[in-house]
């Protein structure tokens, strides 16, 4: 029972860690222009936030790993089309934006 209760305990804690405001998220993606080429639900240029979503579906690791590209940029996960980087965005900023992406970029 004790396990169960620690368990427990810190998946509150870490579950509370990171709220997601989409609203905030949604600000940001617009400010970085993340929106002239990125959609929730339609490939434009780059793809579809519910695709990336999909795509990530399951892996524990997901948050970081698309946090790393929206800073570092790129191509050839999604197609030629390179992404431009976001290195002048802070850590929480990358953070946000990525469990918005990854939660298919909600409106709220």
């Amino acid at each position: 029972m004790k396990k169960f209760v620690l368990a427990v305990s810190a998946l509150l804690a870490t579950a509370g860690a990171f709220a997601l405001d989409a609203a905030a998220a949604k600000a940001l993606a617009s400010k970085s222009a993340c929106l002239a080429c990125h959609a929730a639900d339609k490939k434009i240029v780059g793809p579809s936030y519910q695709d990336v979503a999909a795509k990530h579906k399951g892996q524990a690791d997901a948050l970081e790993k698309v946090a790393a590209r929206i800073k570092s940029g790129g191509s050839g996960i999604y197609g030629t089309v390179p992404m431009p980087p976001q290195p002048a965005l802070k850590d929480e900023e990358l953070k946000l934006l990525a469990a918005w992406v990854l939660a298919g970029a909600p409106d709220k």
